[in-house]
């Protein structure tokens, strides 16, 4: 997928993936070290659960 957008500040945004609506992501969500953030047109690989808010992003790698 490709990060929509991501705000440092809440810890959430939003990844685009092909074929699907946009699933949403927590920063807790970001596999690695140190400050864990996405950067808007980045490229992700990541698994879907369901939450209480619908899909969102979980085990999510830059790559």
């Amino acid at each position: 997928g490709t990060v929509k957008w991501f705000n440092d500040r809440k810890g959430y945004g939003f990844i685009t993936a092909e074929g699907q609506p946009d699933v949403f992501v927590h920063f807790s969500a970001i596999q690695g070290n140190g400050f864990r953030t996405l950067h808007e047109g980045e490229n992700v690989e990541f698994d879907i659960k369901a939450s209480e808010r619908g899909a969102e992003a979980s085990h999510v790698i830059k790559v």
